[in-house]
């Protein structure tokens, strides 16, 4: 099949809509179980009763049931969502930072497990395990020549702490193959991908998502940047799809002066709970820049709208998504949970950021994506939808407005040098680390003693990957020109070679030169 052109914004924006709608439906950490009923609530219970007994087919119930919960979810708002027991286990996983593994980076490569990149300190590293080795068994279990289902995959691999599990590997660049035993143990998932100066004195801190640890991270990251001399500070919340609220308020009161208000929440009863900053936050002197797109959602609106309303920083980009629910999480005995809608969250001007919707209509909601780019919004600021009527006002008297998403202080429009806006996504999507893992993979030695800046003169003066990207590209079934593109295409492949290669740092130190939004917060100092 081949994907043309016009659809590959659809189908990029499609997976990134999934991503908030899991990682958006996070922000309010309260675990319940759910177990008490009342008897006017008992009919579906009767229900399922009648069909488990006494229909003449065998009927799996708990299909059903969980057929019947996501369907009355998706009579309410597009954020409250049932999550069964095979995706809450990940996504839990997810959102504490860690998990207990083998430590390692892979993909399925030709029905095999090869590793892209053990993770640095972890169980695997330790053992010796390298880029580009083949996990061929775990104990007994057998992991290549078939299609195994990832969660089965992932269940060989991970364990309980401390326990050891045996792999059979092979070396493909010393052609041997090898047993060697690794202790598995808690593997970090980072939310805070990078903390770098991009300048002298000006600070760069990328996060992800907003998970337990977030602030931990954050806080670890500003503080080096800090002992680095850094006086600005950019926080890129691009493609942040958002997580835990408390984790946002966290961030933001590093930021804040004392009693400033960070955002507050209202439920239908009308209870309304306010969140202040407190004294001594590491930054709350610097110039702050916050960077968002149009998958910025959740929290990390809420941290934008706290540094907006309080002019405590200038706000870059483009309008955020533009979701201002709050859910809480309910858990089932199964280890299934539901993610309620529960609250309103305000921003202090006194905005709600909710963009509209349908009770019901989740796909046109998250489908939102393909209209902003219909219209234009994200190649012209007065293309953005506003609320004329939603007016509100900053601190010192700016004016803002609510009723979806935040839109920026500074606007810029996406990256692309002949407004083929898919390529980005295509090279910020997996496609492009697999196509450079299977490049460095046909011949590890040619890289092996390349110092960096070898490695940069190397990639400058070589079209030969963009030209093995194009072709890679329509084995896969992707049609899509790159020559009018050649320069991000390039910067991109680069950036993947060097993140492989020389670590995570390097890739964004790679990007961020050219990045339109670092020029636009350089030209601001």
């Amino acid at each position: 099949m081949r994907i043309h052109n016009k659809h590959i914004p659809i189908l990029l924006f499609g997976a990134l809509a999934i991503g908030i709608l899991i990682g958006g439906v996070l922000d309010f950490p309260i675990d319940r179980n759910y177990s008490g009923q009342k008897n006017y609530k008992s009919k579906l219970n009767k229900l399922i009763s009648f069909i488990d007994n006494e229909y003449v087919d065998d009927v799996n119930t708990d299909s059903i049931v969980d057929l019947t919960v996501t369907n009355i979810l998706a009579q309410l708002d597009p954020h409250s969502v049932y999550v069964p027991p095979s995706e809450q286990v990940a996504v839990a996983e997810s959102m504490r930072g860690d998990f207990v593994g083998i430590g390692v980076s892979f993909y399925m490569y030709n029905d095999t497990v090869a590793v892209i990149q053990p993770i640095a300190n972890g169980p695997s590293a330790k053992a010796g395990i390298k880029a580009g080795d083949r996990i061929l068994y775990a104990d007994n279990h057998k992991l290549f020549g078939r299609k195994l289902p990832t969660d089965s995959l992932f269940t060989k691999l991970k364990g309980e702490i401390g326990s050891t599990v045996e792999l059979t590997v092979f070396r493909k660049t010393e052609k041997r193959k090898f047993k060697v035993k690794v202790n598995r143990d808690v593997v970090p998932l980072k939310s805070v991908d990078v903390a770098v100066l991009v300048q002298p004195n000006l600070g760069y801190i990328k996060i992800n998502r907003f998970a337990e640890k977030t602030d931990v991270e954050f806080k670890e990251g500003l503080q080096k940047l800090i002992q680095q001399k850094a006086t600005s500070l950019i926080i890129d919340l691009r493609e942040n799809g958002g997580g835990y609220l408390e984790t946002a308020v966290e961030i933001a009161d590093d930021l804040l002066k004392d009693k400033e208000l960070i955002v507050f929440t209202k439920t239908k009863k009308g209870n309304t709970d306010k969140t202040f900053a407190t004294a001594d936050g590491l930054f709350e002197k610097g110039k702050v820049y916050i960077l968002i797109d149009e998958n910025s959602a959740s929290a990390s609106e809420i941290l934008a709208g706290a540094i907006q309303d309080n002019d405590r920083g200038t706000i870059i980009g483009r309008r955020s998504f533009g979701k201002g629910l709050v859910q809480r999480e309910m858990n089932f005995d199964d280890g299934s949970a539901v993610r309620l809608t529960i609250a309103r969250y305000y921003t202090p001007s006194g905005r709600s950021i909710q963009k509209h919707y349908k009770k019901g209509e989740s796909e046109a909601y998250f489908n939102e994506f393909e209209k902003r780019f219909s219209e234009g919004e994200l190649y012209n600021k007065d293309s953005i939808k506003i609320a004329d009527t939603l007016k509100f006002k900053t601190k010192k008297g700016r004016i803002v407005y609510g009723g979806g998403g935040i839109v920026p202080d500074v606007f810029v429009p996406i990256e692309t040098e002949h407004g083929q806006e898919a390529i980005l996504y295509l090279m910020q999507s997996g496609i492009t680390g697999h196509f450079v893992f299977e490049q460095i993979d046909s011949n590890r030695n040619q890289f092996k003693n390349l110092s960096y800046q070898e490695f940069l003169s190397k990639m400058d003066k070589t079209d030969l990957y963009f030209n093995n990207f194009s072709a890679y590209l329509v084995k896969n079934g992707v049609e899509l020109s790159l020559q009018k593109n050649k320069s991000v295409v390039k910067r991109y492949i680069t950036a993947e070679f060097a993140r492989q290669l020389y670590g995570e740092q390097k890739y964004y130190e790679i990007i961020l030169k050219e990045d339109p939004m670092i020029k636009a917060v350089l030209s601001k100092k």
